[in-house]
């Protein structure tokens, strides 16, 4: 973990550079004030570990300025040196804030001793915020439920590819789970001990978006009082990753190009070049194609993130795996709330095959909480189900061509559209298959055929009120 800055404080030219010579020595970063008063500016503006400073001082003393940083920078430690070391002087000292105190001359052992006890310091203090950061994280791979077929390849390159260092390029629609391939790639990684960052592109203003990612100096614009580190900084040794980055602007993209190229970066305001050792992680729910032919995402900035590329499948391409994933939020949902439901009754399952998910997982999980908060009996009824109107109007709207990508080939495209037909008209029809079929202009058989042939385990009921025998799953 990088360490940032610590201060040395003397009025005495001559002691700040022997100090800064001793310390750069053992590779500390370190930031001279010949005063108090410059001092404390420097802690308002920037990041620092700890500070070394001269008992005496012209102007403010050391005594007065241990008091009025431990206002300003509460917990920071500083280390007092004086040419007057004497017990009384020692005990105000540490009265007054200071961590330390040693008298002149002293042994430079001795010095960068105390500034490694505070450096340790600083590390466990940063390693135990990010540690409870990521306690409250599900981000394990066995959280990716599912039986279909894609969904346990997923699984399976998860494994193999998050052990390496490779940039990791997530294409999917909103609600597939983009995030939780994310996080279950920092976790299986060598670098899941130290931090990982998550940055929403589309949630951060454009114009603050630079400032957030790689930090900027003090001055550099309207508000910057102090220096501040970026996303990236945060991060080093571990895991960055960038959410939604298709709506990152093209200025920005040049720049976060030549940082995946070795790590560098300047702030903004800055001119002192800055490196660091981070995984990229992207993921964006746009089509991707379109958008590099429309000129909003730069074709090189793809190919330089598509070094190992995830697709999570939609949710309305799963089959079963809906009725896997509605039973996981239904237990979860009940424990919360502390229901006692105990299963999706069978006319409910149907309704919950049939819909086509536009908003995949994540809407599915909303869906289930509503039942859940309005189920009064011992199973999900279809009336707790809400039903579907405006989602299905958006899915109307939105069509096929949503997915991350275009289809393979026209057989691809056919087979989505002929998906997406039958699943509208079973949700439609309430999951009756006579009606359906009707509606369709098929047999039973040629519908159940054709819903097996799509892996569609609809669950549907014929005008008997049987079940289908369709039996599926992708």
């Amino acid at each position: 973990m990088k360490l940032p800055p610590l201060l040395v404080v003397d009025d005495e030219k001559n002691m700040r550079l022997s100090l800064e010579t001793v310390l750069h020595a053992e590779g500390y970063e370190v930031r001279l004030a010949e005063s108090a008063e410059a001092a404390l500016k420097l802690l308002g503006a920037e990041e620092l570990f700890m500070v070394i400073t001269d008992a005496r001082l012209g102007g403010m003393s050391g005594y007065e300025f241990l008091r009025e940083a431990a206002k300003a920078r509460p917990g920071l430690p500083i280390l007092m040196i004086t040419a007057y070391a004497t017990p009384k002087l020692a005990v105000e000292a540490i009265k007054a804030g200071a961590i330390d105190y040693l008298g002149k001359p002293f042994d430079p052992d001795e010095l960068l001793h105390a500034v490694a006890r505070c450096a340790e310091r600083h590390r466990l203090i940063a390693e135990n915020v990010a540690l409870k950061a990521r306690a409250g994280e599900p981000y394990r791979v066995e959280h990716l439920i599912g039986d279909a077929p894609k969904v346990r390849e997923l699984r399976q390159l998860i494994q193999t590819v998050a052990p390496t260092d490779a940039t990791v390029l997530i294409l999917g629609e909103s609600g597939t789970g983009k995030e939780l391939i994310a996080g279950a790639i920092h976790t299986l990684s060598r670098r899941s001990a130290m931090n990982y960052v998550r940055i929403n592109c589309a949630a951060i203003p454009d114009s603050l978006l630079e400032s957030e990612l790689f930090g900027h100096e003090k001055g550099a614009f309207t508000g910057a009082h102090r220096t501040k580190r970026g996303y990236v900084e945060e991060a080093d040794g571990g895991t960055i990753f960038l959410d939604e980055i298709g709506d990152m602007s093209r200025p920005l993209q040049a720049k976060l190009l030549r940082f995946l190229e070795d790590g560098t970066f300047t702030r903004v305001g800055g001119t002192q070049e800055l490196q660091v050792n981070v995984r990229l992680i992207a993921a964006t729910n746009r089509n991707i194609v379109d958008a590099i032919k429309q000129g909003d995402f730069r074709e090189d900035l793809f190919h330089r993130l598509n070094v190992m590329q995830f697709r999570p499948p939609p949710l309305r391409e799963r089959g079963s795996d809906i009725l896997m994933l509605a039973d996981h939020f239904l237990r979860a949902f009940s424990v919360r709330l502390g229901k006692s439901i105990r299963s999706i009754s069978e006319p409910a399952r149907p309704v919950l095959l049939a819909h086509s998910w536009p908003g995949n997982v994540r809407e599915l999980r909303n869906v289930i909480e509503r039942a859940v908060i309005l189920e009064s009996t011992q199973e999900v009824q279809p009336t707790s189900l809400p039903d579907f109107e405006v989602e299905s109007r958006l899915r109307g709207r939105l069509g096929p061509s949503t997915n991350a990508g275009p289809a393979t080939s026209l057989g691809d495209a056919l087979l989505r559209y002929e998906r997406e037909l039958i699943q509208s008209a079973l949700q439609h029809n309430g999951g009756n298959l006579g009606r359906t079929a009707s509606q369709l202009d098929l047999t039973r058989h040629a519908l159940r055929y054709r819903m097996s042939r799509l892996s569609l385990d609809s669950g549907a009921i014929d005008d008997e009120g049987e079940g289908s025998s369709t039996s599926g799953g992708r």
